[in-house]
């Protein structure tokens, strides 16, 4: 078991003297240089001491053309542009080998100009706008993992370490220690972690860190993704935030709490105690829109062909468009507490997403019904996986896509979405997600052999 060190994190802003001091103080020998490509997978370029100067004044340049959804080959060089605020030390001793500490970038073009494909960039630009209304995005993820064993040549198996669900505790949940070690981890690079426990599922767990801004909440779920992989390849096991990775039982989501507050963080605009829900014309108008452009960014939110096997009916994940205050079925949920804590729980986006792109297309959705004054249907309270065909219909409720090609389709048809995430990232991620889905149907699977070969 690697040992976690002390890695004291600063909680002011930093400016680059404060970094190159940092760096210094805590003996950092590697500074990686981390960013996400389209898909959301992290990807990062390590430099030694020797080149920190260079990296803090953003003159690392890396192959573009070798990412996910970048740039063709004969553009392909790009820059690291370091977001001081970032800056972590990693709180793990590797055997001596020297201290790490990484840095979240913006992706820019060799001219040093943002970079119109970088994901991080994509939101900051989102929040601009909306901080041209006087409106600041918090945001609560709820990213829910498995733990599954390692054969002993180390491969990664579906068998789950345990069989608890939902709250139990140890004996029963056997990775306490290793979500303990999540925890601690975590707090060592500044997360602070509000809660962990078991979830429904064999083997799945959630670990909630506390809310707050759009654009450093997504980094922090960079950040806990990668900490959860390390730490259980501590524990010899495989970590994944694959949406469905076994048939008949609950699949990881990731339920969002997103509130607008006014640019000093004391308002919380979805508030209004005179309403009739105590929720204000802007919250429900923001909730309108969110609802009205569910379907096309439902792509960016469940990203993956297996995505859609958690959406469907009996495990407690959405299928249908629709808001309500208690009930749990539809794809938003609006929490008991109000005044400051009034917020939205959209339940449809599960872990594999980009959550930068994630954060920007619901954001958009949400600032257009604002900004054309939508108001959503009436609030479903009844729960809509027992509801008939016809009753869904009355009450106008839309189903979600049914799987990746459909809710590409959608998205494709979307002027709001490529407007909010700009051409060249719309343009790349459909075409990321035509081929998935092509070789998705291009596969004979286990399914059909079973249902097929001995009878057809």
């Amino acid at each position: 078991m690697t040992k976690l060190i002390d890695a004291p994190q600063s909680s002011a802003r930093n400016s680059r003297e404060d970094v190159a001091r940092q760096l210094e103080e805590h003996g950092i020998r590697f500074l990686r240089l981390n960013f996400t490509d389209i898909t959301g997978t992290n990807k990062n370029i390590e430099v030694p001491t020797s080149q920190f100067d260079k990296a803090l004044d953003g003159q690392i340049m890396f192959d573009g053309s070798s990412i996910e959804g970048f740039v063709r080959i004969e553009e392909s060089d790009m820059l690291l542009a370091p977001d001081f605020d970032t800056f972590r030390v990693y709180p793990w001793d590797d055997e001596g080998r020297g201290k790490v500490a990484r840095i979240i970038c913006d992706v820019h073009n060799p001219d040093d100009t943002p970079f119109q494909g970088c994901p991080r960039s994509t939101l900051k630009r989102m929040l601009a706008t909306a901080a041209e209304k006087g409106l600041k995005l918090m945001a609560g993820p709820e990213a829910e993992f498995f733990l599954f064993e390692r054969d002993l040549d180390g491969s990664i198996t579906t068998n789950t370490n345990d069989a608890a669900g939902y709250f139990d505790a140890a004996p029963l949940d056997e990775a306490e220690a290793c979500r303990h070690e999540i925890t601690n981890a975590l707090e060592a690079m500044g997360l602070e972690v509000e809660a962990s426990h078991h979830e429904v599922a064999p083997g799945q767990h959630e670990i909630d860190f506390r809310y707050g801004d759009a654009l450093s909440t997504a980094d922090n779920l960079t950040t806990f993704k990668y900490v959860v992989r390390r730490v259980a390849k501590e524990f010899g096991l495989h970590a994944t935030f694959m949406p469905k990775p076994i048939f008949g039982i609950n699949g990881s989501g990731m339920h969002c709490h997103l509130s607008l507050f006014d640019l000093d963080g004391q308002e919380n605009k979805f508030a209004d105690t005179s309403s009739e829900w105590k929720i204000s014309k802007s919250g429900l108008s923001f909730i309108a829109g969110v609802i009205e452009h569910a379907r096309a960014f439902c792509a960016i939110t469940n990203p993956l062909v297996n995505s859609y096997k958690r959406l469907v009916p009996g495990y407690e994940a959405p299928t249908h468009i629709a808001w309500s205050m208690r009930n749990r079925s539809p794809m938003i949920r609006i929490p008991e507490r109000r005044g400051l804590g009034t917020r939205m729980e959209i339940r449809m986006p599960d872990p594999s997403c980009n959550p930068y792109l994630a954060f920007s297309a619901v954001l958009a959705a949400g600032l257009d019904g604002m900004e054309r004054q939508l108001e959503p249907p009436p609030p479903v309270n009844k729960n809509i996986y027992t509801m008939s065909q016809r009753e869904r219909a009355k009450n106008k409720i839309a189903s979600l896509p049914g799987n990746l090609n459909e809710a590409v389709d959608s998205f494709e048809k979307s002027k709001l979405m490529r407007d909010a995430l700009g051409d060249h990232i719309f343009t790349h991620f459909i075409e990321a997600k035509r081929q998935e889905w092509s070789e998705y149907i291009a596969q004979v699977h286990e399914w059909e052999l079973q249902r097929y070969l001995g009878t057809i």
